[in-house]
């Protein structure tokens, strides 16, 4: 009788451990999804913020530059850029104007409530949109800038921390004539 009493007990408890090891699981996910997003009005306000903010420099546009440019910068709890590092970017031409897109969202930033500081990484790809009909010598400058870029890359590892990874912000300009 006393080996059915141990038994059963010692059901009860693994079914109230089970039991609260799945409660704890539950409010440590729950805790999780309520992470905001970072930039003030969401992600349809960052890549329509860096799309209004970015200013396509002549010079990328007369070289039909293209290519991706890779961030990472810290924002503080008030929302301010504090540092800002180049991680990649296909051409150096490329990341003028995206850094002062990027010193524009000061104050937009929203960092967890239990941190000072907090890094994201953002990536922008920059592109001409095609024309609807061909431009002369288009293909011609294409292969020139591809042949002339200057990559900017790392020679190291770059630690990344706890950095949050922010959507891709695609730019487009047309190419005038």
């Amino acid at each position: 009788m006393f080996g059915i009493r141990c038994s059963l007990l010692n059901i009860n408890m693994k079914n109230i451990l089970i039991s609260l090891t799945a409660i704890l699981l539950s409010l440590h996910c729950m805790a999780q999804d309520q992470l905001a997003f970072p930039f003030q009005g969401g992600k349809d306000v960052m890549t329509s913020f860096f799309k209004d903010s970015l200013a396509v420099s002549p010079d990328i546009i007369q070289k039909r530059a293209t290519g991706v440019v890779i961030f990472k910068f810290t924002a503080d709890e008030k929302g301010n850029i504090t540092k800002l590092v180049i991680y990649y970017a296909d051409d150096a031409i490329l990341i003028p104007p995206i850094i002062d897109a990027i010193k524009k969202s000061n104050h937009k930033w929203v960092i967890p409530d239990h941190e000072k500081f907090h890094d994201f990484i953002l990536q922008f790809v920059v592109s001409f949109n095609p024309p609807e009909s061909p431009v002369k010598g288009l293909q011609k400058a294409v292969y020139d800038y591809n042949r002339r870029r200057k990559p900017m890359v790392t020679s190291n590892q770059v630690p990344l921390n706890e950095a949050t990874l922010l959507p891709t912000v695609m730019v487009g300009y047309d190419i005038v004539e």
